[in-house]
């Protein structure tokens, strides 16, 4: 059975907003800090810290992040204590291998949509890729989409689990999961109010529609072999029904 795809809010930065994606049944908030581009959804490293040590303990927090270095990625990942680091920059498999090797945190490495080469070449090194529009900065969160074939291609060649990123919304999350299956899916911009505020309806919305396609279709599978179940009994019936007996 298809198992569900896993949702990422991204950009939290207040408590209620963390409160809300929780309750609507997220997987994962992303918090952003140390990031060298500008953007309504960073926080203080102080307020990073706050915000992963309230979340709820059913919610896997996600440290986003362009550090200078592999030490900052280190410095920081220590200081914050998240789940996860998210992180975005041009990082070699090596560097990223260094990373993971010294913290406790997952490690999830950022690649440009453009260049499935680089996912290929890190993938083994990290526990999951992120697939972005990312802009000439490195930094996603552009609010665009990106060619969801060639997406779905590069997920089928990785071993490591898949996100999607990019320009996701309400409208689109349905689509976008079933052309590319990803493992999880994430939104930033595509669920606010005005920038760095979360719409709730629209978060739960997102998670609706991002979940219920994989229970659709395992709804589908379903009835599919309950048919079929249905089908094989009527024929065993007909069969020994016109079937003689015979002599004992």
């Amino acid at each position: 059975m298809m198992s569900r795809t896993r949702v990422k809010i991204c950009g939290i930065t207040t408590k209620n907003d963390l409160a809300a994606v929780s309750a609507a049944g997220a997987d994962a908030a992303g918090i952003i800090t140390d990031v060298t581009v500008e953007t309504p959804r960073s926080v203080t490293v102080e307020r990073a810290t706050q915000l992963v040590a309230t979340a709820s303990p059913f919610l896997s927090t996600v440290l986003v992040t362009m550090p200078n270095c592999v030490a900052d990625a280190i410095d920081i990942t220590g200081r914050v204590q998240p789940d996860v680091i998210q992180i975005h920059g041009e990082y070699d498999a090596s560097e990223l291998k260094q990373i993971n090797e010294s913290v406790t945190a997952d490690v999830i490495a950022v690649v440009d949509a453009e260049m499935p080469s680089r996912a290929r070449s890190v993938a083994s090194v990290v526990d999951a890729i992120l697939i972005d529009s990312v802009d000439t900065d490195g930094a996603g969160g552009t609010g665009h989409t990106h060619d969801w074939t060639t997406t779905a291609e590069i997920a089928t060649m990785l071993d490591s689990p898949v996100i999607l990123a990019g320009g996701l919304t309400p409208s689109n999350v349905k689509s976008a999961v079933q052309t590319v299956a990803p493992f999880g899916v994430d939104v930033a911009s595509g669920v606010e109010d005005t920038g760095g505020s979360k719409d709730h309806d629209a978060v739960a919305a997102f998670i609706n529609r991002a979940t219920r396609v994989d229970i659709d279709t395992n709804n589908e599978t379903e009835r599919s072999i309950e048919t079929t179940n249905t089908t094989d009994s009527s024929t065993e019936d007909s069969i020994s029904a016109t079937t003689p007996e015979r002599n004992k």
